[in-house]
């Protein structure tokens, strides 16, 4: 009996401490975006210049990443139509390889963190910095970076509206 008393609080903080570090509640519960295409300033739309359809890797994953020319010269990744998972410390990465279709392509060819995801379902916008190399960094991975691990990707391929400049 004694003995109880001891084990139940241990296992009690242990499974806090499981749950503090997993949040599985954060798998089942969708976090909802629905962001605007930044608006245009002058007279012309923005222009796309590479777009991919996402795929799954480790979780379902869709939608369609675009890389737009504003008119201003900056460039945003707009994700339309897009789903994956939700978990724990999901990130948009910019991987510097043709594709992301695994764990090992995304470690070894490197990448560029745009931060934490805004949400798992629902149009959502990132801005790019100025100095990206859309030559160099050509695929979208959606990385749980807790756990390193790859939900889905899109790989970039130019537009027909880039391809006719």
């Amino acid at each position: 009996m004694k003995k109880l008393k001891f084990v139940i609080p241990i296992a009690a903080v242990v499974a806090f401490l499981a749950w503090y570090a997993f949040r599985p509640e954060r798998l089942v519960v969708n976090r909802r975006v629905d962001e605007a295409m930044p608006a245009a300033q002058g007279s012309s739309s923005p222009q796309p210049l590479v777009s991919g359809q996402f795929y799954s890797i480790l979780h379902p994953t869709d939608g369609t990443a675009t890389i737009y020319r504003m008119e201003d010269g900056s460039r945003v990744l707009r994700f339309t139509g897009f789903s994956t998972s939700n978990g724990p410390d999901v990130h948009v990465y910019m991987v510097a390889s043709d594709d992301a279709k695994d764990i090992a392509t995304v470690q070894r060819a490197g990448f560029i963190d745009l931060g934490v995801i805004k949400g798992n379902v629902g149009d959502q916008n990132y801005t790019l910095g100025g100095d990206l190399d859309l030559a160099k960094y050509r695929a979208v991975s959606i990385w749980c970076k807790r756990f390193s691990v790859n939900f889905g990707a899109a790989a970039l391929r130019p537009t027909q509206a880039a391809q006719s400049h």
